[in-house]
């Protein structure tokens, strides 16, 4: 059949669907109706509807009933030879897709920014393991924009970034919140002093900082821009254990998750110098393709993730 225009309909309007077919094959094997709507765990007035309907929209008889059953016309044994082909495809294509989901289930790449992959991620997994015991997981770790490229290449399932925004490309939802911390050795003069470091002198300090594309770096720019931005780094580092090695032996103030530094802050290996005139807090987020929903694994860390 084609419309007006002479464009087809779409098959699914010619083509009875599956439960149908998969009804009138139990027909035929059964020889009743009412055996044929018990089998397939329907009643019998719903099973005969459907034959009913699927009549129509052949436009020929299939089931000719009496009181002692259900026989197929002429039609009906035509219809269900071709039906029999139709579902037998459909079950293949079935068995292809759960295929397909176990292979999909069976792995699951997580990219993850530096402070996230160290300190969260880990228990993260842990749970996923008890949940997903036989899936693999791989972990790239690197700073926040080089996860968000990762995503969009399609390198990744699921990915975990720092930062102010959220990456173009990507949907996110907030997992944590983390709240960085300004720190120096204990024999920097900044650990004496007795009141909160004005903003404006963090701003015109070098640091050390973490690289371009880092969400760590991303909210320290952000949160002292409005004090002219940045005084050129003392050091750029591409970790967060080379920033706090550098911290330690007293080359300078930096600013860390306090997720980062909270072991070093107890053993005094390093002070918390209090700041006064921006809040340094941030969003985590888990991010993914825009339009891709996680799935599978990606969707149970998810879970594991907002729960925790």
């Amino acid at each position: 059949m084609s419309s007006s225009e002479g464009v087809p309909r779409p098959l699914a309007h010619r083509v009875p669907d599956l439960g149908a077919m998969e009804l009138l094959l139990a027909v035929a094997r059964l020889g009743s109706l009412g055996r044929a709507a018990r089998e397939l765990g329907i009643t019998q007035p719903a099973a005969s509807s459907r034959i009913r309907a699927m009549e129509r929209q052949l436009g020929v008889g299939l089931v000719t009933r009496s009181p002692s059953g259900s026989r197929l016309t002429e039609a009906g044994s035509l219809v269900t030879d071709w039906a029999r082909r139709v579902v037998e495809a459909a079950e293949e294509f079935d068995v292809g897709a759960q295929a397909l989901r176990g292979r999909r289930d069976s792995r699951l790449r997580i990219a993850a920014s530096m402070t996230i992959a160290e300190y969260l991620l880990p228990g993260w997994l842990i749970a996923l393991h008890g949940q997903r015991p036989g899936t693999a997981v791989s972990l790239l770790a690197g700073n926040s924009a080089a996860v968000a490229e990762r995503l969009r290449a399609g390198e990744a399932d699921l990915g975990f970034v720092e930062g102010v925004d959220v990456p173009g490309g990507l949907d996110a939802v907030t997992v944590a919140k983390d709240r960085l911390v300004v720190v120096v050795a204990p024999g920097h003069p900044w650990a004496r002093r007795r009141t909160p470091i004005p903003a404006r002198e963090v701003a015109a300090t070098p640091l050390i900082l973490r690289e371009e594309g880092s969400g760590t770096r991303q909210v320290v720019d952000s949160a002292l821009a409005q004090y002219g931005g940045l005084a050129a780094p003392l050091l750029e580092l591409s970790s967060t254990t080379a920033v706090k090695s550098a911290v330690i032996s007293g080359a300078g103030p930096a600013v860390l998750s306090q997720l980062a530094v909270s072991d070093e802050l107890t053993a005094r290996r390093m002070v918390e110098v209090p700041v006064s005139g921006i809040q340094l807090t941030r969003a985590l987020r888990a991010v993914w393709p825009c339009g891709q929903r996680p799935s599978g694994p990606s969707r149970d860390l998810l879970s594991l993730t907002v729960q925790g």
